[in-house]
């Protein structure tokens, strides 16, 4: 382009980790071993390969919550049903965002002429998903005890399930570094 942005924001996803159980994760962790992980690496990449001048942020985005559509829609199916539940043992760490504050930090990486590289785009509780089932269990006034089988997740998903049935634990230290401050952090709220 003739006339360039002063910055790309990158959408990536905490996927780059890998599936790491109860590691604390911030932006200097290590990629992770898996095919995802390769996946959002590779992509982290190109979006570093940005012309002089020009900023890039990859925002590493965590499960998005919100009222319609993304991860949520599909995980309230079964509680809508009154068969939903935790995954597995539900011991496993789940890092998500409230889609307001997803918006948020992406204007906030626009407008933050400092930040560059890798930011985790999650709320700052990760939370465990026998946690996040319940919570969502008590908003729908729905049942939320029926686990999920890890067999029949690893059946329909392939290596997907893994990052469901592992977890995550990652933390946004760089956004609250830079002052970003987080309108849904708590789960039940959200």
């Amino acid at each position: 382009a003739k006339r360039r942005p002063a910055v790309l924001v990158n959408a990536s996803a905490i996927g780059f980790y890998g599936p790491r159980e109860d590691e604390e994760l911030d932006e200097s962790a290590p990629v992770g071993g898996d095919f995802l992980a390769k996946v959002c690496a590779d992509w982290e990449q190109e979006a570093r390969n940005v012309p002089e001048g020009v900023r890039s942020v990859q925002l590493r985005i965590g499960i998005v919550l919100g009222e319609e559509g993304g991860s949520l829609a599909e995980m309230v199916k079964p509680f809508r049903l009154g068969a939903g539940g935790p995954i597995g043992s539900g011991r496993q760490w789940v890092s998500w965002i409230h889609r307001d504050d997803l918006v948020s930090l992406i204007l906030f990486a626009i407008d933050r002429s400092e930040l560059s590289g890798p930011v985790n785009g999650t709320a700052p509780t990760p939370v465990r998903n026998a946690e996040l089932s319940k919570a969502i269990g008590q908003v729908l006034h729905r049942p939320s005890w029926i686990p999920v089988p890890e067999f029949a997740l690893r059946v329909a998903l392939g290596e997907v399930a893994s990052m469901l049935v592992r977890g995550q634990r990652v933390v946004p230290k760089r956004a609250l570094a830079a002052g970003f401050a987080f309108a849904h952090a708590e789960i039940g709220r959200a």
